[in-house]
């Protein structure tokens, strides 16, 4: 438990520097290494836990991911469950606002980056996908997780642009995007979230209080 802590602490401390570099400079001029010095940490312990500079963008959406599992996701419906799991994942990233920013302006610049973090997040949408019960089996199941990627996308340009406090625009269009991905049929739940939803008493007959004379 210590070492994980331990851990966390390593990665949160380079991250918030290595951010904050990023914002500072862009994204193509970080330095894991002027990071590594910001942060006071050993270089050569950044360098054995951070190879490269996407795995920090790796860690810093695992981070995301976790924050958004840590509820089990059981209440409410399928559609509320998705816009609270999405929701936690933009506190997160809020915390690193101006080097997610940075990453983000990178993007037409550099495919390499580009297609490294099309597949993360394609993953990531995977987890939130079976997390509030979207059924993903199947071709039906990917063409799900591909909209929920093109909800997440619509919702991550809104919090680019957001400087509410509150996030009140980034919460508006991720509403915005569900509503349609709702209207075109791709929040179908899959047959275990359907039985949990399901009140307790539905499919049972309506039974006669009075016994019949």
């Amino acid at each position: 438990m210590t070492e994980t802590h331990d851990h966390e602490d390593f990665d949160s401390t380079l991250l918030r520097a290595a951010m904050d570099q990023a914002a500072n400079r862009g994204w193509r001029r970080l330095s894991l290494v002027d990071a590594a010095r910001d942060a006071g940490l050993p270089p050569d312990a950044v360098r054995a836990r951070f190879p490269m500079k996407t795995a920090l963008l790796l860690r810093l959406g695992r981070m995301a991911d976790e924050s958004a599992l840590r509820d089990d996701g059981s209440a409410g419906t399928l559609r509320e469950r998705l816009f609270d799991l999405l929701m936690r994942r933009f506190d997160v990233l809020q915390h690193y606002r101006e080097g997610v920013r940075a990453v983000l302006h990178a993007l037409p610049y550099d495919p390499g980056l580009t297609a490294f973090l099309g597949l993360a997040t394609l993953d990531t949408m995977r987890w939130m996908a079976e997390a509030a019960g979207v059924n993903t089996d199947g071709l039906g199941g990917i063409v799900r997780i591909n909209a929920l990627v093109g909800v997440w996308t619509h919702t991550l340009r809104a919090w680019e642009r957001d400087d509410s406090p509150d996030l009140s625009a980034t919460m508006a269009a991720l509403d915005q995007a569900l509503d349609r991905a709702e209207r075109f049929g791709f929040l179908k739940a899959s047959d275990h979230a359907a039985s949990i939803d399901m009140p307790a008493h539905a499919g049972l007959a309506d039974l006669p209080l009075e016994p019949e004379a």
